[in-house]
C-alpha cells in the first residue's frame, strides 16, 4: 500500500515561500521529490495584474444595473409625488381643507402669501436681469452703472431696486438674522451642555436606587410588609379604541388589592362609549378589583376639571399616593413597586416620574421621527435635570404624586391646557423634589398621522406661553434660590419654550429664502448645514437606530416649526386657540406580549361559560347590551386627507428660493432649499404620514 500523503498541516503553517521542502517516503518505488516554492497554480495574483475584458464587462454590468435600479427608484418616488400633487391639490381627491381656526393662524397664512408673491416677482424680475446680462451682485461690493450705462426703463428700475436692496432692506435682515444666529447658537450650546450631561450619568452610573426592601415593617411588634395607600387614576374621553387595554393593564398591577383604587374618570359625551367603559369596569369588579367608574355630568376644565373632580371624593384623604395613567398607557405589572419605594425616607420627594416606550415607533416615517424627539426628552433632558436640579416638567402621565405634594401646591388648576407642567412649576416652588427613573417604561402610543401630532403639538407649545404669563409673579416672588428662579424663567420658559420655535421658524423658513433675493444678507453655510446636522446627531444619540433618518428629522423639525411658532404666539398673547384642547386621536396598538397575553386568555376561556359571581339580574341585562354595544361597534371611517395651506405656501415659496440660488450657483444654498421645500410640500399634501412599506 503506497504511503499516505497529508499536506493539511504542512499548508496551514505560515512558511516563507520559496523554501525548499523534502519529503522522504518509506518505499523505495518512490524517489525524493525537492519543491523550490509553490506551484504556479497556488501563487497569489498579483494586485497590480489587469483583469481580462470579460470580468470588466461584468463589473460594468453591476454598477450599471445599481444606477439603472438607483435612477427607477427616484423616478417612481418623483412620479408617485406628482401624481399626488394631482390628486390631492388639482382635484381635490379625498382631501378637505385643513381649518384655520388655530387662532391667528389666518393671519400668519397671509404674511407667508405676501412673502411668497414678493419672491415671485423678484424672481421674476431676477431672471430677466440674469438673461440680460445684468449681473451686479455677483461680488459682494456694489457696482452701480453710471447713468450712460442705462439700457432703457427695465434697467433703471433694476438699478433702482439693488441701491434701495443694498442701502434698507439687505441691513434689515442681517440684524435679524444675526440675532436669530445669537439665539441658535444659544440653544446648541443648552442642548450640548445636557448631552454632557447625560454623558457624565452613563459613566458614572448615576440613578435613583432604592435601599434594602422597602415595604418591610420596620415595627418589631409587627411582622410582615406595609404597604402604603395608592390612589390610580385614568383619566379618559371618548378613548375607544384605548380603553380597554389601559383598564386592563391597570388592573393587573401587582399591588394588594386592599391597598389600592383605581379610579376610572370618563369625560365622554357618546353614550355608547361610557357603556363600553362601564362594562370593562363591571367585569374588572367581578375578579375581585377594587376599581370604580366616574363620569361627571358638568365637564368643565378638561383633563384638568377631570382631575381635581376626582380628587375631591372623600376617600381620597385615606391615600397617600397617587398614580396617573393617560388612555393609551399600559404600565407594567411592577410599576408601583419600582416608584412607591423611592419616595420612603425622602419625605421631600414629591413626584416620581417613568419614562415613556412606544409600541407604534416603527409604523411610519411620522411615527420614526416622533420617536427620535421624545428619546432626548426623556433620557437627556428630563433625566439630567432630574439628576441634577431635582425639577422637570411632569408629563400628565405615567407618575406617581404624593398626595400632600399636590394639596399644599394648590391642586389641579384648569386655566392653562398644561395642567401637568403648571403643578410641576408650583410644587416646585413649594420645594418639592421630582425624581426621573429612566429604567421604568411604561408603554404608549405616538400619533400615527399628521393631523393628530399638529393639534398635539399646537397644545403642547402654546399651554406653556401661557402658563409662563401666569407663573411669572410667583416665580420672582418665591422664596426659592435665584438660580432656582433663574433656571426656571431663562432657561425652561423662555429658551426651550419661547427662542426655540421663534428662530426655528424665522431663520430657517422666513430670512434664509429671503437672503436668496437679497445677497448682501446671505447665511453662512455653517449656520444652514455644519451646525443644524451637527445638533440634529446630538438628537438621535439617545435612539442610535434612528441615525438613517437624520436628514428627514432635520427637515422636519424645520417644517414643524411652523405649527410651534403659531402655538407658541397664540399662548403668549392669549389668542383663542391657546385655549382649545383637542384629544389626541389614538390607533389602539398594543405590544407583542400583550397581543400574546391576550390570545392566551381568549383560549382558555373560549369554552367556558363566563359566571359573573354576585352580580343581580340588572347587571347581568346591563352586561348583555354592552356586549351587543362592542359587536355593534361601527367600521372605522376612511381617512380623508388633509391640505395645509401653509406648510403648502412655505414649500413654494422655499422652492422659489430654490430656483433663485441655482441661477446664482450656491450649491449649498439650493440643495438644502430645495429638499426642505420638498418636506414641507410633503407635510402640506399630509404625505409624512402614509404607511410605510
Amino acid at each position: 500500500m503506497a504511503p499516505r500523503l497529508d499536506f493539511s498541516d504542512w499548508w496551514s503553517k505560515d512558511r516563507r515561500k520559496g523554501t525548499p521542502v523534502v519529503v522522504t517516503m518509506e518505499n523505495p518505488n518512490y524517489s525524493v521529490v525537492e519543491i523550490n516554492g509553490p506551484d504556479a497554480a497556488f501563487r497569489p495574483v498579483e494586485k497590480s495584474r489587469g483583469k481580462n475584458a470579460k470580468q470588466v464587462t461584468w463589473v460594468l454590468l453591476l454598477k450599471a444595473h445599481r444606477a439603472v435600479g438607483c435612477v427607477a427608484w427616484l423616478a417612481t418616488v418623483l412620479w408617485a409625488l406628482l401624481g399626488a400633487i394631482k390628486k390631492r391639490l388639482i382635484f381635490r381627491q379625498g382631501v378637505s381643507m385643513a381649518s384655520e381656526k388655530l387662532g391667528k393662524g389666518k393671519v400668519l397664512f397671509i404674511v407667508i402669501k405676501m412673502f411668497l408673491i414678493t419672491a415671485l416677482a423678484i424672481l421674476a424680475f431676477e431672471v430677466v436681469a440674469y438673461f440680460k446680462g445684468w449681473h451686479y451682485f455677483r461680488n459682494p461690493s456694489l457696482h452701480i452703472p453710471r447713468t450712460s450705462d442705462i439700457e432703457g426703463l427695465l434697467h433703471m428700475v433694476y438699478v433702482v431696486w439693488l441701491t434701495f436692496r443694498a442701502d434698507y432692506i439687505a441691513p434689515t435682515i442681517q440684524a435679524l438674522s444675526t440675532f436669530c444666529v445669537v439665539l441658535f447658537l444659544i440653544q446648541s450650546v443648552d442642548r450640548m451642555v445636557l448631552s454632557l450631561g447625560c454623558l457624565w450619568i452613563k459613566y458614572k452610573k448615576i440613578k435613583p436606587r432604592i435601599n434594602g426592601d422597602p415595604f418591610k415593617s420596620d415595627d418589631v411588634e409587627r411582622s410582615g410588609y406595609e404597604y402604603p395607600m395608592v390612589l390610580v387614576q385614568i383619566p379618559m374621553c371618548n378613548e375607544r379604541e384605548v380603553y380597554e387595554q389601559s383598564i386592563s393593564a391597570v388592573c393587573q398591577i401587582d399591588w394588594p388589592k386592599d391597598r389600592l383604587l383605581i379610579q376610572v374618570l370618563d369625560d365622554s359625551n357618546d353614550e355608547s362609549i361610557q357603556w363600553l367603559i362601564k362594562g370593562e369596569v363591571a367585569k374588572w369588579s367581578q375578579k375581585g378589583v377594587n376599581i370604580i367608574y366616574r363620569h361627571r355630568f358638568i365637564r368643565t376644565g378638561y383633563k384638568a376639571g377631570n382631575l381635581k373632580s376626582a380628587m375631591s371624593c372623600d376617600y381620597v384623604k385615606d391615600y397617600e399616593f397617587v398614580a396617573i395613567f393617560d388612555a393609551d398607557f399600559q404600565p407594567n405589572p411592577d410599576f408601583l413597586k419600582t416608584t412607591v419605594p423611592h419616595f420612603k425616607d425622602n419625605l421631600q420627594l414629591g413626584l416620581v416620574q417613568a419614562r415613556w416606550a412606544f409600541v407604534n415607533k416603527d409604523e411610519n416615517l411620522l411615527t420614526r421621527l416622533q420617536n427620535i424627539n421624545l428619546c432626548f426628552h426623556f433620557e437627556v433632558e428630563q433625566q439630567v435635570n432630574g439628576v441634577f436640579l431635582n425639577f422637570f416638567g411632569f408629563n400628565g402621565t405615567a407618575g406617581v404624586w404624593r398626595i400632600k405634594a399636590l394639596e399644599e401646591s394648590g391642586g389641579w388648576l384648569e386655566r392653562t391646557t398644561v395642567e401637568d407642567m403648571d403643578i410641576a412649576v408650583r410644587a416646585h416652588l413649594n420645594g418639592w423634589k421630582f425624581i426621573f427613573l429612566n429604567d421604568v417604561k411604561v408603554l404608549c402610543e405616538v400619533p400615527e398621522s399628521y393631523e393628530a401630532y399638529r393639534k398635539q403639538q399646537h397644545r403642547w407649545h402654546s399651554g406653556p406661553m401661557q402658563l409662563f404669563r401666569l407663573c411669572l409673579p410667583a416665580i420672582i416672588t418665591s422664596k426659592i434660590a435665584m438660580w432656582k428662579k433663574a433656571n426656571l424663567i431663562l432657561l425652561f420658559f423662555l429658551l426651550r419654550k419661547l427662542i426655540l420655535p421663534f428662530y426655528s421658524f424665522t431663520l430657517f423658513c422666513i430670512i434664509l429664502p429671503l437672503t436668496m433675493f437679497v445677497p448682501e444678507a446671505e447665511l453662512p453655510v455653517w449656520v444652514i448645514c455644519y451646525v443644524p446636522v451637527f445638533m440634529s446627531f446630538l438628537n438621535i444619540l439617545p435612539s442610535p437606530k434612528s441615525f438613517p433618518f437624520i436628514v428627514p428629522y432635520l427637515l422636519f423639525e424645520n417644517t414643524m416649526s411652523v405649527t410651534k411658532f403659531n402655538a407658541m404666539v397664540s399662548g403668549l398673547f392669549q389668542l383663542g386657540s391657546s385655549y382649545e384642547w383637542v384629544v389626541t386621536k389614538k390607533a389602539g396598538r398594543s405590544s407583542e406580549s400583550d397581543l400574546l397575553a391576550v390570545a392566551e386568555r381568549e383560549s382558555k376561556t373560549i369554552n367556558q361559560p363566563q359566571v359573573y359571581r354576585g352580580a343581580s339580574e340588572s347587571e347581568l341585562s346591563e352586561l348583555n347590551q354592552l356586549k351587543e354595544l362592542k359587536e355593534a361597534t361601527p367600521a372605522p371611517k376612511k381617512k380623508v386627507n388633509k391640505i395645509y395651506r401653509k406648510e403648502l405656501t412655505l414649500a413654494f415659496l422655499l422652492l422659489t428660493a430654490a430656483l433663485r440660488s441655482l441661477l446664482a450657483a450656491q450649491g449649498v444654498h439650493f440643495y438644502f432649499l430645495l429638499f426642505q421645500g420638498v418636506t414641507f410640500l410633503l407635510v402640506g399634501l399630509d404625505l409624512i404620514g402614509e404607511q410605510m412599506s
